[in-house]
């Protein structure tokens, strides 16, 4: 079984060269989006390779293996979107990449040790930069992790941080004999449904989740169409509550599974007593 993370890392030292190459980066996304978008249609990323490519090289400057991740990148950007057209999200449209976000192959693009991560720039090559050393970190660079493809981020604090992606072999876990089972099945007009060999069971409706959910898709629906910057803003306003309202919802449901599962009903009595889901109680603006 293949056990994969993502280990964030602060760059302590950020440059211009950094910013830059990043900026170059979404450039070349941009470009290539704007090719797909032109299209009418989604293009494979090979095709779409042989098409960008030497502009990417030439005019934008990008390096070999740079230009080579964006049409991939930007290929499954538009296989998502055309999945999502089929379900009656959204509709067709050019896709614009922000420069706060940047992918890189791992030993093609980048080099990474305890404290220092080596990022090939647009203007000096492989340049080293240093990483904030966080002491749960360390673990990771044991020798028995495999590093793969990562991405340098700048996040809402203005900071650039150096997200790294790792994998590793592990063995399956055995199945030991246990008294008791859960079973959860989880869809749209029941959040979940749980049930125990002990014959417990509970529904979790989500019937007023559902509702809210479909408010949240038909602003977003209008404001999309609008495509002004104050509309994009409200777009990201808008997602960013909706994740804090489940992510409270799905907190309080996992906490009654674990009660049904530990039967200990009697030792959560605010929870099990609220006949309504757990919005109603959440301290989450709607």
């Amino acid at each position: 079984m293949i056990l994969t993370k993502t280990v964030i890392l602060k760059i302590v030292n950020p440059d211009n060269d950094l910013v830059e190459t990043m900026q170059k980066y979404s450039d070349g996304m941009n470009y290539a989006s704007s090719i797909v978008f032109q299209n009418g249609k989604t293009i494979g990323s090979y095709k779409l390779q042989n098409i960008v490519y030497g502009y990417l090289r030439e005019v934008i400057g990008l390096k070999s293996q740079m230009s080579c991740n964006v049409p991939r990148q930007v290929s499954g950007c538009y296989k998502t979107l055309k999945e999502q057209i089929k379900e009656g999200k959204v509709i067709w449209k050019e896709i614009i990449f922000s420069p706060y976000s940047m992918t890189l192959s791992y030993k093609r693009d980048f080099s990474i040790s305890q404290d220092l991560v080596a990022i090939t720039t647009i203007n000096n090559g492989r340049k080293p930069y240093k990483i904030q050393s966080y002491d749960n970190a360390q673990q990771y660079f044991d020798g028995t992790w495999k590093f793969t493809a990562s991405k340098v981020v700048r996040h809402k604090d203005s900071n650039h941080y150096f997200h790294l992606s790792i994998e590793k072999e592990v063995p399956e876990k055995e199945l030991e004999e246990k008294s008791n089972y859960m079973g959860i099945d989880l869809g749209m007009n029941y959040l979940a449904v749980a049930s125990t060999t002990e014959k417990n069971c509970r529904f979790f409706a989500g019937g007023h989740i559902k509702d809210i959910r479909n408010q949240y898709k038909s602003m977003r629906k209008r404001l999309q169409s609008k495509g002004t910057l104050s509309a994009r803003r409200m777009i990201k306003h808008i997602s960013d509550k909706e994740k804090r309202l489940m992510r409270d919802v799905n907190h309080v449901i996992s906490v009654r599974q674990e009660a049904i599962f530990m039967n200990c009903r009697d030792a959560i009595p605010s929870i099990w007593d609220n006949p309504t889901m757990a919005c109603a109680n959440s301290n989450v603006r709607v």
